[in-house]
């Protein structure tokens, strides 16, 4: 499946991604809406991965000018910020109504539109107490019905009468691709949560291991020397990166980039959101190496 993303992403000011073919939003920073202005309206499904204001501060003026589209808002269930803003949006935009807010927990799958649905997948950035969900990864899936291998030398006139005889279920199988993976923040700790993604879309936010090891923080990021070593030991078709800090600059970062691509092997395309930028189509660009 062809998929046009367009993004921003920069560490601490905003980040969000919006996949075209499948009406997903992934996070929604300031300048969601001037970034995309009337493609907005394609938007019927939101996930966002946690409560920091960069990934979800968008959503007051996407709320005033598309909840008349009815779009679906869905956040990490424990996360309390999301039920104030709701009621926040209510009284400050009264005449704006139709969105859904949605509160979804760990290894959830919300049906999106037919054969695709999004899978929340628990992440590190945020560190609870007693299981509570604040911080979420998400999966897309395609789902299809293939005919089973042991079926595939009949005759079409012998097939259809064994469907009619045994139904589709007996001579169909389910073939789910996982087309697209979203880190959210998130530190690197499973090196093949997102293993078999078609494209994988990953925050980067420091450059090298020891800036993350050694940063005195609440949240937990990656650097993107880990998430190349991590992408070196999968099977990933594309990469995204981005939420780099703003501390880098973009020449700073597309070399670093091309080191590590040397340095682990890495075969596949990879592109990067620059740093205070809007990327459109980004899979249909340039990537780095």
């Amino acid at each position: 499946m062809k998929l046009t993303i367009h993004g921003y992403s920069t560490a601490l000011f905003a980040t969000w991604y919006f996949i075209e073919e499948l009406g997903i939003l992934f996070d929604a920073g300031d300048g969601l809406t001037s970034g995309l202005m009337s493609k907005c309206g394609k938007i019927k499904n939101i996930f966002i991965s946690h409560a920091d204001r960069d990934h979800l501060t968008g959503l007051l003026q996407y709320n005033q000018l598309f909840s008349i589209h009815q779009p679906k808002i869905y956040y990490p269930k424990d996360a309390q910020s999301f039920p104030f803003l709701n009621q926040f949006f209510a009284n400050f935009d009264p005449h704006a109504k139709g969105t859904t807010w949605q509160a979804i927990d760990k290894n959830q799958t919300i049906d999106v539109k037919e054969k695709i649905s999004v899978e929340a997948i628990e992440n590190e950035h945020v560190v609870t107490k007693n299981g509570m969900i604040k911080s979420l990864s998400y999966k897309v899936w395609e789902t299809k019905k293939k005919l089973k291998p042991e079926f595939t030398n009949l005759e079409p006139t012998q097939l259809r009468a064994l469907r009619q005889e045994k139904g589709d279920d007996f001579v169909l199988e389910e073939l789910k691709t996982n087309i697209l993976s979203y880190s959210g923040d998130t530190p690197v700790v499973d090196y093949k949560r997102y293993d078999n993604s078609k494209v994988l879309i990953h925050e980067a936010t420091f450059l090298t291991k020891a800036e993350t090891n050694t940063k005195a923080k609440k949240n937990s990021h990656s650097s993107l020397e880990e998430v190349m070593e991590m992408v070196s030991n999968c099977t990933i078709d594309q990469l995204i990166l981005g939420h780099f800090s703003s501390r880098y600059h973009t020449e700073e970062i597309d070399l670093k980039i091309k080191e590590l691509v040397k340095q682990f092997n890495i075969k596949i395309p990879v592109f990067r959101l620059p740093i205070g930028k809007v990327s459109k189509d980004i899979l249909n660009g340039n990537p780095i190496n």
